[in-house]
């Protein structure tokens, strides 16, 4: 099969699915023999778990901004300082490949999260970051999902440029509903052409009030509340295997995003 470069940003408020979204779609697109790239650029790094990946696998993978080593070594400077002169272009095409672990056909990244002078922080390790994130959506040939943090630390102008499709998911209550509208603005303030949403934990009755609520947004479909999504938490199972569902509804989104990006 001929491989597609497709790249898809998942974000939202914490707890609302938006892994759990990112994790499906890995497992379709894997399915249907492509190569795919799973980017965590949360800092509370769940991408991996939810995809499955063996506890072993994933203790051996360590978040880029942890790369002591490396970051020193691209950047010039000693991670964590501030002032220092260091590379603001480093070398970052072989990351990809090297700095990830590979399960069931998908590879896994994390990016991990600069805590020092907070999300504007000009340092060497931000630098790596964002230099590999645009490096992942500009030029990889292969099916990127990049699950975001609501505040769209990594994401830069240009590379929010070559997103194809930003997904911001959103569940029934008043504080995700706002998170949405902060991150569309962001999103849209960064030049990313097509903003979707995909609702999560809905319950019988709530989906028309939330279709109203979140009408500035199209709706590519959405997923009920399940409590076997906490279990698959709890025992570390990826949602895939567990629920036929799940499964169909997030063939619904992708078919959905496909078309979209197609027009």
């Amino acid at each position: 099969m001929m491989s597609r470069s497709i790249k898809i940003a998942v974000s939202g408020k914490g707890g609302v699915g938006k892994t759990t979204l990112s994790s499906l779609l890995c497992y379709l697109y894997a399915r249907d023999g492509q190569r795919v790239l799973a980017v965590d650029a949360d800092p509370d790094a769940n991408l991996g778990t939810a995809l499955g990946f063996p506890r072993e696998i994933l203790a051996q993978l360590t978040p880029i901004s942890a790369e002591r080593k490396l970051i020193k070594e691209r950047t010039g400077a000693e991670p964590g300082t501030i002032g220092a002169i260091y590379s603001l272009n480093p070398r970052v095409e072989d990351i990809p490949d090297t700095y990830v672990a590979d399960y069931r056909g998908i590879k896994l990244l994390r990016m991990g999260s600069v805590t020092q002078g907070g999300s504007g922080c000009a340092c060497p390790e931000s630098t790596l970051l964002k230099s590999l994130l645009d490096h992942i959506v500009m030029e990889r040939n292969e099916i990127v999902i990049v699950d975001m943090e609501a505040g769209l630390e990594h994401l830069g102008r240009g590379t929010a440029r070559g997103v194809d499709a930003f997904i911001v998911v959103v569940e029934p209550g008043r504080r995700s509903i706002e998170t949405a509208q902060s991150v569309v603005k962001l999103a849209r303030d960064l030049g990313v052409q097509k903003v979707l949403a995909v609702a999560n934990k809905v319950h019988p009755g709530q989906l028309a009030v939330l279709e109203q609520e979140i009408n500035f947004l199209p709706l590519l479909g959405y997923f009920p509340y399940d409590p076997l999504v906490v279990e698959a938490d709890f025992y570390g199972k990826n949602l895939f295997d567990l629920s036929a569902s799940f499964v169909r509804e997030a063939e619904k989104i992708k078919e959905k995003i496909d078309l979209l990006l197609r027009s």
